[in-house]
């Protein structure tokens, strides 16, 4: 899939998405800086979310609209409240946008229903993504597929034929390029359930790139998709962890995403080396430095050949270490100097 200023496949580096989801804490500058802060780590894109409370949800009280009391970051929230904190301001978008391309990237959004992805038509974004709650929202995947911009799927939670409906519906409304991600969608996600198995599963069977939405703790399941053969790979975005926001807890802090941007291609890399044996052309240069059999003490012509004498001891050049027992106690026709290598024709 060629996009303006990357291209998401096999072959081609790992796409590395920043989601700044509601780091931002409801301050346009944040915003900003992090779109610079991410911009320094590498990353291809910077993702943003374009929903308001009203679009996602209604302002009640009711049990069915406050979060589970157990979780551990939103627990007993009310969805309404929530979503009204998290949210980008949609007048926020343009300039956001515009200050990633200028770095470089590639913005884009997960819109949310059909106002969404009007909005974000009149922004000029080049894709989409959508979020892993919404697969089931055929209705939307549909909408956003019209738009033929190439779009990009969480799967998080779904079944495989509820993946299958999303994926049908999106290319019987006109979108051909697609991407799917591997994901848990819990927040955070631990190691245990990251199901990286998915990532064969889902290319096979749909028979398109994969990559993975991440959002356990640290870059190690990340990098670990990215050798498993993922094309890309979003984790969330703060500046600085402690200074709070709805998604801090599980977000990386620049340093760390610009240390998955690295290690995540060096993982492609080294999965895409293939298997061999024998020196390869880095190692030639170390291929000098086995061990061989050296004469360690100056002898004459007619010593014995002992263990005081010839070792096995590091470069190469000499016999072979397991032909000393077919040289010990045999003599030396001719005098050695101390650090030579032992040959036959010495003894």
């Amino acid at each position: 899939m060629e996009l303006s200023s990357a291209v998401i496949g096999k072959g081609a580096p790992v796409f590395t998405i920043a989601e700044m989801s509601g780091n931002h804490n409801g301050d346009l500058e944040r915003a900003l800086d992090i779109v610079d802060a991410v911009a320094s780590t590498g990353a291809h894109a910077l993702k943003i979310q374009t929903y308001t409370a009203d679009t996602l949800t209604i302002d009640s009280d009711r049990p069915a609209f406050q979060v589970a009391g157990d979780h551990s970051l939103w627990g007993g929230r009310n969805l309404y409240a929530l979503y009204q904190e998290a949210h980008t301001p949609w007048d926020w978008h343009k300039e956001i946008f515009s200050r990633a391309r200028s770095h470089g990237m590639i913005p884009f959004s997960t819109p949310f229903d059909p106002t969404a992805v009007e909005f974000l038509e009149g922004c000029g974004v080049e894709l989409y993504k959508t979020a892993s709650a919404e697969i089931v929202d055929l209705p939307l995947m549909r909408e956003i597929a019209r738009t033929g911009k190439p779009m990009i799927v969480s799967t998080g939670m779904a079944t495989l034929s509820e993946i299958d409906a999303a994926v049908t519906a999106i290319r019987d409304a006109g979108c051909s390029r697609l991407v799917l991600l591997a994901c848990t969608a819990a927040y955070p996600a631990v190691p245990e359930e990251a199901r990286l198995g998915n990532i064969a599963v889902l290319r096979e069977a749909f028979d398109v790139p994969v990559g993975l939405s991440d959002h356990t703790l640290g870059i190690g399941v990340a990098v670990a998709a990215a050798a498993l053969g993922a094309v890309a790979v979003e984790k969330h975005v703060t500046l600085d962890r402690d200074q709070g926001g709805v998604d801090a807890d599980f977000s990386l802090v620049p340093d760390e995403f610009a240390a998955l941007v690295a290690a995540a291609e060096q993982a492609r890399i080294a999965i895409g080396s293939g298997s061999a044996f024998g020196p390869t052309e880095q190692e030639q240069a170390v291929v000098a430095l086995r061990r061989s059999l050296f004469v360690v003490e100056d002898v004459r012509a007619g010593d014995p050949l002992t263990t005081a004498n010839v070792r096995s001891v590091r470069p190469a050049g000499g016999l072979s270490p397991d032909d000393f027992a077919r040289v010990q106690g045999r003599t030396f026709t001719r005098d050695v100097a101390r650090g030579t290598p032992l040959a036959w024709d010495m003894i």
